[in-house]
């Protein structure tokens, strides 16, 4: 019997000893209550206290000699099921708390399950920090998910950063932790300590957590719920009723560090930019605007694609619901949200996702499959279902939570491709020997299927400029399902064509019509971005040849090159003013030149084509359809001018005539598809635009004059390097919305 007692003890002393050491993989098992018929054990790891009792018993604890250990033996009806403790500190302060490890698991296994199989779709309401009620104990209830952890801790400043002293348990072999700890409020800052099971000892971030710190510290911030009055409930309605497919979608990219900042050079609030952005994009006729990653990262240069909250507005422009006040503010003044959104990677902050447990958790173990070596990231391993589930709770959040009008996802050509950007044996084949990325396509649909489903109207657009077939068809299909892409192949033979001297463009006419070949094989998004204004591409302006008069005019003709051709509009800020030097994050906008003419003229010519644009069903309506466009002529590649006109479902016609160089065109005969009067309702030539004016005096007659297997044509003055568009007014006009 004295040996089975001594072999007892020493088993509670190497528990007890790992208590202290801050390694024990189950700590209720020995802090808490613990009762054994009438009587009871009540076990406390107190590193500050220097006496402690419980609520209603007489007897203190008593300190086990030479720890931060206290103990209390004696009936277990003296104590209740949830005790309160008191204890004072070393400087004399009293402190009065429930007891965190006298409480029972609080977590649903139904969670747990759905999580397990990659199919909670909500699982950041239970995963990482949140108000929690139990036995009518308020506090925070954390949930981390740590399969390959030997003991996680909930470290803050409400216990000195101390990964003793808040050890969680382990639901099983869900792999998820969990700690509700009763008496902490919202804004409480807090990190989680992991130690591997090589016994290294990690300090991360929560990979849930809704809200954190201003950069360059990086502790997460316990958030109350939410209260936030919307009044965004007309713009909810429509959107659902919506077909985006058929409506006018016309994009302002934005990042928003360095859109505008304050007398002193800071940041902006999410509130006062939602009224200035919101002012400027009604003024331009814009109907979206798309953000820049606002996701918390950590390294302002990365512009938010290096993210590392995947949960959390970040911090810069203020608080979660600083940032549902912008969207409000947007909705209800007609203006749609889109967020730049990026699963494709992940930084390697060692306080972020990278070998969050110790082992790679959230990435592949291989660097062949889990590194872009060209981006110093790390790619998603999206053939775990965590991993799926982490990515496609965060796509939802933004979604519900903040009523976001659609994803732009980052960087899906890297997804797609298990060779992207690789050498030959630096990747490695999928199960078929192909270099298709099987899991992320998988994860790709999934999200889009899921997206559409519970939020109709909502947009997933995909940056993407490969040849993969069908990305913005239904999965059903065949497809990836996205709402559109970008039309990267447009928008780099566009650039390459503009680049060009006028003079030896007639070489390069096929740079304007090759894209007509595909142009409707995809719901495409015409993009000028941000990434053509940076790493020394120069600013859209300095993109054009020639001399400063060439250049705000081919700009001009550029823009409504772009506003009449099919497919839905981007611009990034500063574009619609002719931003005169290449982007720069660090700064704001160059906003003193709107008090030139030249650069005023370019702004007013964007607002008339957003208007233009988004009046005239011609333009928008079958955008993504064949029938809705048609070349009158393609073919004069020697005086570098096109002409094609865009027709809406019932038939209706828009007539658009570009001149690629500085030569007007007069007594320039096109054939047109009925006879009449045809107004001239845009000339990018325009004096109120900055151009010389030149043009058709208000419209055209037809004549009788078979030209270009047409039976009625007309003569036109092309201005030079400019746009000429045409709406014809005899018999019914095209239909306005």
């Amino acid at each position: 019997m004295a040996s089975n007692r001594q072999t007892s003890k020493q088993r509670l002393s190497s528990s007890l000893q790992r208590i202290i050491e801050a390694r024990h993989h189950d700590p209720f098992s020995v802090l808490g209550c613990h009762r054994r018929g009438s009587r009871a054990l009540i076990r406390l790891f107190l590193p500050q206290a220097e006496q402690v009792n419980i609520e209603g018993v007489a007897q203190p604890l008593t300190r086990i000699l030479n720890t931060d250990l206290f103990e209390w033996r004696g009936e277990a009806a003296e104590v209740a099921d949830r005790y309160r403790i008191r204890w004072q500190d070393s400087h004399g302060q009293q402190h009065t708390q429930y007891d965190p490890y006298c409480f029972p698991p609080q977590l649903e296994n139904f969670d747990l399950h759905l999580f397990g199989e990659g199919k909670h779709w909500h699982a950041y309401r239970f995963l990482g920090a949140h108000p929690h009620q139990a036995d009518g104990a308020a506090g925070i209830l954390f949930a981390l998910w740590a399969p390959n952890a030997e003991r996680v801790s909930v470290i803050g400043d409400f216990n000195n950063w101390d990964g003793r002293v808040h050890p969680m348990r382990c639901r099983g072999d869900s792999g998820v932790w969990e700690l509700f700890i009763p008496g902490l409020e919202a804004g409480a800052l807090y990190k989680f300590e992991i130690r591997s099971c090589t016994g290294e000892v990690l300090t991360k971030t929560d990979p849930y957590g809704h809200q954190f710190q201003l950069r360059p510290e990086t502790a997460c911030i316990t958030t109350a719920e939410s209260e936030f009055d919307w009044n965004d409930q007309q713009w909810m309605q429509q959107r659902n009723q919506r077909d985006w497919q058929r409506a006018p979608l016309s994009i302002y990219e934005a990042h928003l560090g360095s859109w505008q900042k304050d007398e002193n050079g800071h940041f902006l609030n999410y509130r006062e930019l939602a009224h200035r952005l919101a002012d400027h994009l009604c003024a331009l006729g814009f109907t979206h605007i798309e953000l820049l990653p606002i996701t918390e990262h950590p390294f302002d240069a990365s512009w938010g694609y290096q993210t590392t909250g995947y949960f959390a507005p970040t911090s810069r422009f203020g608080t979660p619901d600083d940032f549902r006040y912008f969207v409000d503010h947007l909705h209800q003044r007609g203006i749609g949200i889109i967020l730049d959104w990026v699963p494709a990677h992940f930084p390697k902050d060692r306080h972020a996702l990278g070998q969050f447990d110790g082992t790679a958790l959230y990435e592949h173990e291989d660097p062949r499959r889990g590194e872009h070596r060209d981006w110093g990231t790390l790619i998603f391993n999206y053939g775990r279902k965590e991993v799926q589930n982490f990515l496609l709770a965060s796509a939802i959040y933004w979604m519900e939570e903040f009523h976001l009008d659609g994803l732009r996802v980052d960087a899906v050509a890297s997804m797609l491709y298990l060779d992207y950007s690789r050498e030959p044996g630096d990747w490695v084949p999928n199960e078929h020997g192909g270099r298709e990325n099987l899991e992320a396509v998988e994860f790709l649909k999934q999200l889009n299927i899921t997206t559409h489903e519970l939020f109709p109207g909502v947009m997933v657009i995909a940056e993407e400029s490969t040849a993969w077939p069908q990305v913005s068809r239904p999965t059903w299909l065949g497809g990836l399902g996205f709402s559109m892409k970008w039309n990267m192949g447009w928008m780099h033979d566009t650039l390459s064509y503009f680049s060009q001297d006028p003079i030896h463009r007639h070489y390069h006419h096929d740079q304007l019509t090759f894209g007509l070949l595909y142009a409707f094989t995809e719901n495409f998004v015409l993009p000028f971005s941000h990434d053509e204004v940076v790493h020394g591409k120069g600013s859209m302006l300095d993109k054009m040849p020639g001399d400063s008069w060439q250049k705000f005019a081919s700009l001009r003709l550029l823009y409504s090159y772009m506003f009449t051709y099919p497919g839905k509009k981007l611009l990034f800020m500063g574009s619609e003013f002719a931003q005169g030097r290449e982007w720069n994050d660090a700064t704001t906008l160059d906003w003193y030149l709107l008090e030139r003419p030249q650069h005023q003229g370019v702004q007013s010519l964007v607002s008339d084509l957003n208007k233009l644009y988004k009046n005239t069903a011609a333009l928008h309506e079958v955008e993504f359809e064949n029938s809705g466009f048609e070349w009158i002529d393609c073919h004069d590649a020697s005086q570098s001018v096109l002409s094609y006109l865009r027709r809406d479902s019932e038939g209706h016609n828009i007539i658009v005539i570009l001149n690629f160089t500085p030569v007007p065109r007069t007594n320039y005969r096109i054939g047109l598809p009925q006879a009449g009067f045809y107004r001239e309702v845009l000339n990018s030539d325009s004096e109120l635009y900055g151009g010389s004016n030149l043009g058709n005096a208000g419209g055209v007659n037809t004549e009788p004059t078979p030209w270009m297997n047409r039976s009625h044509s007309a003569t036109l003055t092309l201005p030079p390097l400019g746009a000429v568009v045409l709406v014809h007014e005899a018999g019914t006009p095209p239909r306005s919305y």
